[in-house]
């Protein structure tokens, strides 16, 4: 009998095993978000935040969380482009794909400062202090490695090992131009006079070049059914987890 007794696992450890499923299943479906490119955590915060116009912050009620605030742009001295583009943000990111792993072999962040305006007023923002990426419609180039130019293509090919004719090249470029209407979740801070200024949040501006439905779809990634798979494991495990703690210590203390 006493054999048999050393044998048997205890109710408490078995509901701790539950729990520790339900923690592995909620990790599963954080990596299907996660492969899913959507971005929820920022898609709620940009969603669920009051929206104003630029014009209507000093009339707007102190609050210490971030407003969605929305307006257009005046800069003076933008980022001209070789095609004559005229931005206020130019981000650029230089991909190699090595095994399995995308490596950057290039990253271009160039921004200004300038004005965000309506007609009842205007603030001044800098987006180098933005949250990346930038919600924007992205501009991706793929192709080899042999394709890109010099000095980058040697970079490339250095990361791509010992075969780079077989290995690929991507670049994502986002950029925000002066003729964008932009939202950008930020903290309103008042200043004397009845002036305001824009703050950013933690993790940086989220700044959207595109309407909020736009903004919501782009934030959701390009995979639906992986992101729905993803969020549903999340709640499931969770469910499970907590069950699983619950039941054990009522396991436990009932001896």
């Amino acid at each position: 009998r006493r054999g048999a007794g050393r044998g048997r696992v205890s109710p408490a450890l078995a509901w701790l095993a539950v729990a520790a499923a339900g923690v592995a299943i909620a990790l599963g479906g954080a990596l299907l978000v996660r492969a899913s490119g959507a971005s929820p955590g920022r898609a709620r915060r940009l969603a669920g935040a009051r929206g104003a116009r630029v014009g209507e912050l000093t009339e707007a009620p102190p609050s210490r969380r971030p407003m969605r605030v929305s307006g257009r742009v005046r800069c003076s001295d933008p980022v001209v482009t070789p095609d004559g583009q005229r931005l206020i943000a130019f981000h650029r990111d230089v991909e190699v794909r090595s095994g399995r792993e995308w490596r950057t072999v290039e990253r271009i962040r160039e921004t200004r400062a300038f004005d965000l305006w309506d007609h009842d007023g205007w603030v001044r923002l800098d987006l180098a202090d933005a949250a990346e990426p930038l919600i924007t419609i992205p501009h991706v180039w793929r192709g080899a490695v042999s394709e890109l130019e010099e000095p980058l293509g040697g970079a490339a090919v250095r990361v791509a090992g010992e075969d780079p004719s077989r290995a690929e090249a991507r670049a994502v470029t986002r950029t925000v131009s002066v003729i964008d209407r932009l939202l950008v979740l930020a903290r309103v801070e008042r200043q004397g006079a009845g002036a305001v200024r824009l703050v950013a949040p933690q993790g940086g501006f989220i700044v959207s070049a595109v309407p909020l439905d736009a903004a919501m779809r782009l934030l959701g990634g390009g995979r639906p059914r992986l992101l729905l798979g993803g969020v549903s494991a999340i709640a499931v495990g969770i469910v499970i987890a907590l069950v699983g703690v619950l039941a054990g210590i009522a396991s436990a203390l009932a001896g």
